[in-house]
């Protein structure tokens, strides 16, 4: 096999993995009815085994390339190929919540050495900056995908097979990624990497971690609930400490020195700002189909298609747009066209309860997916500005990025919308508490009041309704703030088809 062939043929290993541990993170809650009737975990355990795999992953993910820029980034990648596949397999003998959580947990640490580990390989492979571009859109084509297609495939697996199949997938395709990575991918690794700091390590696991849960807690619980505020505290001081240790030493853990160049931090602000939009508009739009319009789980997968399919479109043609009107109009423009999607809902009052024509949803979705085509730009920003002994590094913040800002849309977004509710909703009858908790509690006790019930689900499905145009409406304030952040951050004329160093 030539080397370009060979480049690329190594490039479909590294991109179906990214697409398997991005359906991991969805797949889960289209599953979650089945495994809760299977299993019966209590309410706590419910929350663990849907959090855990990304609050394990985050948690290692600057560990995880790190051991990779040392150890060897091939190395790091097989080993993730292989805890994730044995990781799925064990779900096969998961009979109790906490067999289950173990499970999903191992899948998060084998993803931590996946996701960074791809990034950084594509920096070793493709060291041609143009051809890299086109690369690194393919990779992102492949993250967006894996978002939208998780719950589409538990769907038709779940129609068919018990909840364990959603995992059993992963077996076959990484037992073929293990083989084919063997065979085609060099290894690479930073040649003068410095004392392992022990320190650092404990700080980034617990900080990364913490901050993950203090977002994810904050969205279930509020920002005053103790537990939030205690997270939050071990969060911020332990990140603190881990990033003046990172500054002062010579050879850090997480190479933050990365962020003070202008570019690479417009890609990071990019990374960050368009996984908070993409996560909340699947979650928000995911329950207004469901609860909202009554389709199912797998109807719901299929028309939240239109943000994925654009985005395969978008992410590979991305690159050749920035060669023709320059990187800072794609990377800018992209966020901007995100801000746009999100404002298209508030503006026309396309969520409103009946059979309203679902066209203007999906043009949101449209927009969502091909602003999504800015990642490949700010993937090319970012390891364009990196030299390669620290691409693990800039592999690390960018991937941290992509995790804190699917959570905060989660629980920012997600909060926001579940006040508005609440705000909408002035219902004082029986069972109070659990109606104006959420649009699912509000309908089930609808469903035991007969003729007043029906009046209560109507007037709670509006005000779900209204609170996510407001929610889409603050979603696009953030969006098209961020545009202009990254569009003065990014130098004018950035040329990515030549290296920066």
């Amino acid at each position: 096999m030539t080397g370009a062939r060979r480049r690329w043929a190594a490039l479909a290993v590294l991109s179906g993995s990214v697409l398997l541990v991005v359906m991991d993170m969805t797949v889960l809650n289209v599953a979650l009815p089945a495994i809760s009737r299977d299993l019966r975990p209590d309410s706590v355990q419910l929350l663990w085994i849907v959090d855990v795999y990304s609050l394990v992953l985050a948690g290692l993910l600057v560990t995880a390339s790190a051991l990779g820029d040392r150890w060897g980034r091939r190395r790091a990648l097989l080993t993730g190929f292989a805890l994730f596949g044995l990781a799925s397999l064990a779900a096969l003998a998961a009979d109790a919540p906490g067999s289950l959580i173990a499970v999903r947990a191992a899948l998060g640490v084998g993803g931590a050495f996946i996701m960074p580990s791809t990034l950084s390989m594509i920096r070793t492979l493709f060291t041609d900056p143009a051809e890299r571009a086109r690369a690194l859109g393919v990779w992102s084509a492949m993250a967006a995908a894996g978002a939208a297609l998780g719950p589409i495939l538990a769907g038709v697996l779940l129609e068919r097979f018990s909840w364990h199949a959603a995992f059993l997938v992963n077996v076959p395709v990484m037992a073929a990624a293990l083989g084919a990575g063997l065979f085609l991918l060099p290894e690479s690794r930073n040649q003068n990497p410095g004392r392992w700091d022990a320190v650092a390590t404990v700080l980034s696991m617990a900080g990364m971690a913490s901050l993950l849960y203090a977002v994810k807690n904050a969205g279930k619980h509020g920002l005053t609930d103790p537990v939030t505020l205690a997270a939050a505290g071990v969060a911020a001081v332990a990140l603190c400490w881990f990033a003046v240790r990172c500054l002062r030493r010579p050879d850090p853990l997480l190479e933050l020195r990365l962020l003070r160049g202008g570019p690479f931090s417009a890609g990071v602000v990019t990374a960050l700002t368009t996984s908070i939009a993409m996560a909340a508009v699947l979650l928000l739009l995911g329950q207004w189909m469901q609860l909202v319009q009554g389709y199912s789980p797998m109807e719901t997968g299929v028309r939240l298609l239109p943000a994925a399919l654009a985005a395969l479109v978008a992410s590979p043609l991305a690159p050749a747009l920035a060669a023709r009107v320059g990187a800072r109009a794609v990377l800018s423009g992209g966020v901007a066209l995100t801000g746009l999607a999100l404002l298209l809902p508030f503006l026309a009052p396309v969520l409103s309860v009946g059979p309203l024509g679902y066209g203007p949803v999906a043009a949101a979705l449209v927009l969502i997916g091909a602003g999504n085509g800015a990642l490949a730009i700010a993937s090319a920003v970012i390891m364009a500005g990196t030299p390669a002994a620290t691409a693990g590094s800039a592999a690390a913040l960018e991937e941290t990025s992509y995790e804190v800002g699917g959570a905060l849309g989660v629980a920012v977004l997600g909060s926001l919308a579940a006040a508005g509710y609440r705000a909408a909703l002035d219902y004082r009858g029986p069972s109070a508490a659990a109606v104006s908790d959420s649009l699912g509690g509000a309908l089930g006790v609808a469903g035991e009041l007969g003729a007043a019930g029906a009046r209560l689900a109507e007037a709670a499905r509006q005000a779900f309704a209204d609170s996510l145009a407001l929610t889409f409406g603050a979603g696009a304030a953030l969006m098209l703030a961020a545009a202009a952040v990254v569009w003065l951050l990014t130098p004018r004329g950035l040329d990515l088809s030549a290296s920066h160093h």
